[in-house]
């Protein structure tokens, strides 16, 4: 029995020793890494010891080292560690859920905030932007009396869905804008008609910049819709190759229809035949009466 009890006693005072050797973490570390030093380890122990007025044998020390080094008296618990990390979340599932239901509702919040102040506002842009060029694409086709207008019109509609179903919205504008505008031109009706006015030509002759030998003829015509009102348009100088948009502009001719309308204007100071082209509702372009030749300025 009395062997029984000094075994024990040993145990217990060697766990203490283990015990003191964690509590004195940076002692532990520091020395226990070199085995030279593992007498100096086991001396200051001694001295620890003797300060608390107890007496400990070597082998006891050398023991609780030992100890240390094996993690003998170190409780490790069983089980995987993820059925440890279940067995904790179990028990705090209150917390845990408490926060999870805060972080979710921070969550939920925040992208509502997203939703409503970005996301639903441009989903809802784009869908008006579909649903009107849609509209004006309906329209186009009811109105073209072009094939090529109708193609037109389809390749706009293609180019503004693509553009809507990828968050596109400026192509998506410009799409809608453009069918906007081949609508209102399917939709205009005008007379094309030499200009006669004081003080202002009815034809010129120009030297073209690329070509200093050559000439150039010109009418100047202007575009008058069904109330007599003046149109303008956006018209590309053939000269500097800039757009403007005005009510006159020069379309050029074979010099023989020049000299034709100078000679009726030089008869009695008026041209008698002004109409040159007519533009009917659903086409793109008016349908000249005269040869032209295709090129226009805004300037002379």
């Amino acid at each position: 029995m009395a062997k029984e009890s000094a075994t024990f006693d040993e145990m217990m005072v060697a766990m203490d020793v283990v015990d003191t050797l964690r509590h004195q973490e940076k002692l532990a570390l520091k020395e226990l890494g070199a085995a030279e030093r593992r007498k100096a380890l086991i001396e200051k122990l001694r001295r620890i010891y003797a300060e608390q007025g107890i007496e400990v044998s070597d082998a006891i020390l050398e023991e609780g080292v030992r100890a240390l080094e094996e993690e003998r008296f170190e409780f490790k618990p069983e089980g995987s560690t993820f059925g440890r990390f279940l067995a904790t979340l179990y028990v705090k599932r209150g917390t845990f859920l408490k926060t999870l239901l805060i972080a979710l509702g921070i969550g939920a919040g925040g992208y509502g905030l997203y939703y409503g102040a970005y996301l639903y506002p441009k989903a809802h842009q784009a869908q008006q932007l579909k649903e009107e060029g849609l509209k004006r694409f309906r329209a186009i086709v009811a109105l073209a009396k072009e094939k090529r207008a109708t193609q037109r019109a389809q390749a706009l509609m293609q180019q503004l869905k693509a553009a809507t179903e990828s968050g596109d919205t400026a192509a998506a504008e410009a799409a809608e804008a453009a069918l906007e505008r081949l609508y209102m031109r399917l939709s205009q009706a005008y007379t094309l008609r030499i200009v006669q006015a004081p003080g202002i030509r009815s034809g010129i002759w120009r030297i073209p910049p690329k070509n200093p030998q050559g000439k150039n003829y010109y009418l100047i015509v202007e575009a008058i819709d069904e109330n007599g009102k003046a149109l303008s348009f956006e018209i590309e100088n053939e000269e500097n190759g800039k757009r403007e948009s005005v009510s006159r502009w020069g379309i050029r001719v074979p010099r023989a229809v020049y000299e034709a309308v100078r000679a009726d204007k030089i008869a009695d100071g008026i041209v008698d035949k002004r109409i040159v082209g007519k533009k009917e509702r659903g086409k793109l372009e008016p349908t000249y009466t005269i040869p032209v030749v295709g090129g226009k300025i805004t300037r002379w």
